[in-house]
């Protein structure tokens, strides 16, 4: 289900110039959680503002001198402000938009704001009376710590999956990360859906590749995971999810209206569309679908939707996925098969039809049976066993699945180059 609260908002809007000139007179270069806003009685929106523009170009390195920024603020009450922070871009431009949630606190007659990634925005959402139960633990995944230099590296190295080829046609190996998302595809389970364009950056071609778009099926658009929904602008909702991780949707037409409602796995959040209130472009109808961890757009590669494992192409809007041995390009048809459990794997076969399951850790131990190329597992545990290679490479890794059995950790996707579940 999802909700709608607090709808009394107040928003403020204003083009690049005359924020640059606002956060000048602010003191634009004081750092991140910074106190602005030090009149008397004034709201938070020149304070966040402020550190919207100076977040805007740290991620962007130049804003365009057409971006406005759009600041609503959903929740305020005893001196604390909540809502949303985007930097709006031009109807028809090839930038899109860019926002973030925020949190700010008055302190002293001043506002000091944070921006979801920062460390200070964990550290507000923790005492501030604004957040909700459900957001709390998500938020404090949002502190900008988790993980960063593994994302500054998947970011300079553009990562792919296992035998995914970069710019220049170098094959990079799996990383040692956990690439678990729990998400499905942002589309109907059950269902078939278009990916019209392989792995691409949130604007155009840039890096990370962090994006794919889905048309056709049903043409709605769902939640890939459950969590806290938000409305950045009109056509565009982030749901903030479990590991530091969100998603956001974009292009959408009748979108739902939501400021922290709760929203399950698949649940209804709009129709595809080419909605660009808040700025882009969009030819032809379709979910602009970017996955986030900690406030920033990361690369898709060797990530998991709807149990399909997403592989770059040579240049943006290629690219592939694949589930099992079965490998679908850009512009081919996905079924979506609902979210890959934490615990779960995906069996491939590296080409063949089925893997053999043991009684034990190893080839020494008798068959005892087989799964099919494909086919979702449950695995309870791990063991060393006997080496075996596999699409990812050469393992002794084995799976006990929770049946009983055991198959080389070779011939499976969990998302996790090591015990899924521990080990045994």
């Amino acid at each position: 289900m999802f909700g709608w609260r607090r709808p009394q908002a107040r928003r403020i809007t204003g083009i690049a110039t005359a924020v640059l000139t606002l956060a000048g007179a602010l003191s634009l270069a004081a750092p991140a959680g910074a106190a602005a806003g030090d009149r008397q009685g004034a709201g938070p929106e020149a304070a966040v503002t402020e550190r919207l523009v100076e977040r805007g170009r740290a991620e962007a390195e130049v804003a365009a001198a057409h971006d406005a920024t759009r600041v609503n603020v959903t929740r305020d009450t005893g001196g604390w402000a909540f809502g949303t922070a985007v930097l709006a871009t031009e109807p028809g431009s090839q930038r899109m938009p860019r926002g973030w949630l925020f949190l700010a606190e008055r302190e002293g007659g001043s506002w000091r704001v944070a921006l979801e990634g920062e460390e200070r925005f964990a550290e507000l959402s923790r005492r501030s009376p604004l957040v909700d139960p459900e957001e709390k633990p998500l938020f404090a995944a949002l502190d900008g710590r988790q993980d960063r230099q593994d994302r500054r590296d998947r970011r300079d190295r553009q990562d792919r999956a296992p035998g995914g080829s970069g710019p220049g046609g170098e094959v990079v190996a799996y990383g040692a990360g956990d690439y678990r998302t729990g998400m499905a595809l942002p589309t109907t389970v059950g269902a078939n859906t278009v990916m019209t364009s392989g792995p691409h950056g949130w604007s155009g071609s840039a890096a990370p590749w962090s994006s794919l778009d889905f048309a056709g099926g049903d043409e709605v658009v769902r939640a890939a995971r459950q969590g806290t929904a938000y409305t950045m602008c009109r056509g565009w909702i982030r749901v903030v999810h479990d590991r530091g991780y969100a998603t956001d949707y974009y292009h959408l037409w009748n979108n739902i209206n939501t400021d922290g409602g709760w929203v399950n796995t698949g649940a209804f959040l709009g129709y595809t569309g080419t909605d660009v209130t808040c700025g882009g472009a969009a030819y032809g109808r379709h979910v602009h679908f970017g996955l986030i961890q900690n406030g920033s757009y990361i690369p898709l590669a060797g990530h998991n939707l709807g149990k399909w494992v997403i592989y770059n192409g040579s240049a943006a809007y290629q690219g592939s996925a694949m589930h099992g041995s079965r490998r679908v390009g850009a512009g081919g048809t996905l079924y979506n098969y609902g979210a890959l459990g934490l615990n779960q794997a995906v069996i491939d076969a590296n080409g063949g039809g089925h893997v053999n399951k043991r009684t034990g850790p190893g080839t020494g131990h008798a068959i005892a049976g087989s799964v099919a190329d494909g086919a979702t597992v449950t695995v309870s545990c791990s063991a060393s066993g006997t080496s075996h290679t596999g699409r990812y490479g050469t393992t002794s890794l084995w799976n006990r699945l929770s049946d009983g059995t055991w198959i080389s950790d070779a011939y499976v996707w969990s998302g996790v180059n090591g015990p899924i579940s521990g080990w045994c």
